[in-house]
């Protein structure tokens, strides 16, 4: 090869890249619009709800009877991506007080991460000392609560199957398993051995055990929280609910085959008649702002929202979306 050959095989090289790069930053720009979906929003809660439900972003859900308030997850930080990529990352205090008074939150029992994931965990432990509520969760969760320095009254670990009473609540802590993407292969549980002291790289709060969690209420109301779309096929076989909050992150990224399968295993094996997507929006954007869903980088949300009207339709089942931060009636 000559050296007037190399260089050009190098320019074309170079122009290649530089497309790459360019439709990557595209990409992680731009977000599915969701003006097709604004109808399916559920209404205020009506008074007098035995129980109500708040969304809060990603998987975070605070749940109210008027006695007893608890929440799953509670991130609120969300810090941007460029920052969750090449830099160290950890709880925003201002920004989860303010989230808090949004919610009109002061007091919790109980704060759940469905994961132990920074997108889920990483906030929790200072929701829990902001609130006094106990972080209930896996051991890897129980390490992010050590390194936050949670004292031992406000931690509680659990095991698959086990239950959890919290005033007239009842959870139910089932084995699931993470949806497959380039960081978590779906199948393996990846544990925290040590405590997580932040800030600090978004991977040190890995995985840990990922739960479906089964919630139900003395009124006689029972819903499942599938934080991730990810499933240990028939983990839900005979658990009746009335809705599922279905985490859909990535799903729209997934083929047919396993769409069905999720929502078989998910939607179809429990019953239900009401499916809510919760971990749709795009985490590296803030809460003070209007939610918009992944970019088209990582997952179509558009695609998603097809795929579930479509088998919702079929099986004769309520799709709905969760107002941010408003009460329904789950």
């Amino acid at each position: 090869m000559t050296v007037r050959q190399v260089r050009r095989a190098a320019l074309v090289l170079a122009a290649l890249l530089a497309v790459a790069i360019a439709f990557v930053v595209v990409q992680a720009r731009r977000h599915p619009s969701l003006d097709d979906f604004q109808a399916l929003n559920l209404p205020a809660a009506p008074a007098g709800a035995a129980v109500t439900v708040r969304f809060a972003g990603v998987a975070t859900l605070l749940f109210d009877d008027g006695e007893t308030a608890w929440m799953t997850d509670g991130f609120f930080s969300r810090p941007g991506m460029g920052t969750t990529f090449f830099g160290r990352i950890g709880p925003d205090a201002a920004t989860i007080d303010s989230a808090l008074k949004r919610l009109g939150v002061t007091r919790l029992a109980a704060v759940v991460p469905v994961h132990s994931h920074y997108d889920h965990a990483m906030d929790s432990p200072t929701v829990a000392l902001r609130t006094g509520a106990v972080l209930v969760g896996s051991n890897s969760t129980m390490q992010i609560g050590f390194g936050a320095g949670l004292p031992p009254a406000q931690l509680r670990e659990v095991r698959p199957g086990d239950t959890v009473a919290l005033g007239r609540f009842k959870l139910t802590f089932i084995a699931s398993r993470h949806s497959p993407t380039p960081w978590s292969d779906g199948v393996s549980v990846e544990n925290i051995m040590a405590p997580v002291v932040p800030p600090t790289r978004a991977p040190a709060w890995r995985e840990g055990q990922v739960w479906s969690i089964v919630v139900e209420h003395a009124s006689g109301g029972r819903w499942l929280i599938e934080g991730s779309a990810g499933f240990i096929p028939g983990a839900l076989a005979g658990r009746k609910v009335d809705t599922v909050f279905l985490g859909v992150g990535t799903l729209g990224r997934k083929d047919d085959a396993y769409r069905s399968a999720y929502w078989h295993e998910t939607v179809q094996l429990t019953g239900a008649k009401r499916v809510v997507p919760i971990h749709w929006d795009d985490f590296w954007l803030p809460l003070d702002q209007p939610l918009q869903a992944m970019p088209l980088l990582f997952d179509d949300f558009g695609a998603t929202m097809a795929d579930l009207s479509r088998r919702a339709k079929q099986d004769r089942v309520e799709l709905r979306m969760a107002p941010l931060f408003t009460p329904f009636a789950p």
